[in-house]
This record gives structure tokens, C-alpha cells and sequence, in this order.
């Protein structure tokens, strides 16, 4: 593993975390959103959460192998956004009949946001970030201590 892994290892994190945290956000934002999307058949449809899925930088088999059989590889761990999934769990319905979106019933569909699980989803983002900053920063630190056994 070369000197940088684990700050390089620690850099991905921090990137991830803050993309995850920006999604957080956006649900957050849209929470009251009735008009997000046009569906196939024409029709609005309310604002679909979205989540953040992460993956390992290169989380293939040959690369596992080959970090096992070579501890003296300098390839780093990390870890990357594969993609950003849209929720698919139902749409609340509200009874509002003066909502210019309501139905024939008078029901209202709402995205499927739910702000409680945003703010968890967004503390432990920001508890992951932190703890990867106290990584980066210890990192740091024992760089610095090793540059200055050399004086």
C-alpha cells in the first residue's frame, strides 16, 4: 500500500458522503413537490425520493484476488457512487379536495419522502464525513511525525 492510500481512501469517502448529503437535501427540498414528472401515460406524478447507492472503487473479484495474493500491492480501497436510485415504495395520499392535484375523490398524492427518515439519513451522513475527516487528519498527522524523524 503506498503512503497515500489512506488519505486517497479517506478523499472517496468524503466525496461519496457529501454527494449523499446533497441528495438528502434535494428529498428534503421536495418534500411538498405534486408535480416532479410526467409518466408514461401523460400524467404528473409527485416527487420520487432518491437514495445514494455506493460500491467498493473497484470491487471486482480479480481485484480482491490480486490484493490477497500480493500484499504488496499499491492498489487503495475506496469507495464510489454507482448510481442514484429513485425510491419506489407508494405515494401518500392526503385528503385535500382544493388542491388544484386532486383526484375525483379529492386525495392528493404526495412524494414519498419522509422527512424523519431524511434527517436520519442526513445525520449519518454527516457523521460518516466526520469520522472520515478525523481519518484524513490523523493520516495527515503521521506523515507530518514520519517527515520529521528524518530531521
Amino acid at each position: 500500500m503506498s503512503i497515500f492510500g489512506a488519505l486517497n481512501s479517506s478523499a472517496s469517502a468524503l466525496t461519496a458522503q457529501r454527494l449523499r448529503m446533497d441528495v438528502v437535501s434535494s428529498n428534503i427540498a421536495n418534500a411538498q413537490t405534486t408535480r416532479a414528472s410526467i409518466n408514461e401515460n401523460g400524467e404528473v406524478e409527485p416527487y420520487r425520493r432518491k437514495m445514494v447507492v455506493f460500491e467498493p472503487e473497484d470491487g471486482s473479484f480479480q481485484s480482491f484476488l490480486h490484493k490477497a495474493s500480493n500484499p504488496s500491492s499499491t492498489e487503495t480501497g475506496g469507495v464510489k457512487v454507482s448510481r442514484i436510485a429513485e425510491d419506489d415504495s407508494p405515494f401518500k395520499l392526503a385528503y385535500n379536495p382544493t388542491h388544484p392535484d386532486a383526484n375525483q375523490d379529492g386525495y392528493v398524492q404526495l412524494p414519498n419522502v419522509d422527512p424523519l427518515k431524511e434527517m436520519v439519513d442526513l445525520m449519518s451522513a454527516t457523521r460518516s464525513y466526520e469520522a472520515n475527516v478525523t481519518a484524513l487528519n490523523a493520516t495527515k498527522s503521521m506523515l507530518l511525525k514520519a517527515l520529521e524523524i528524518g530531521k
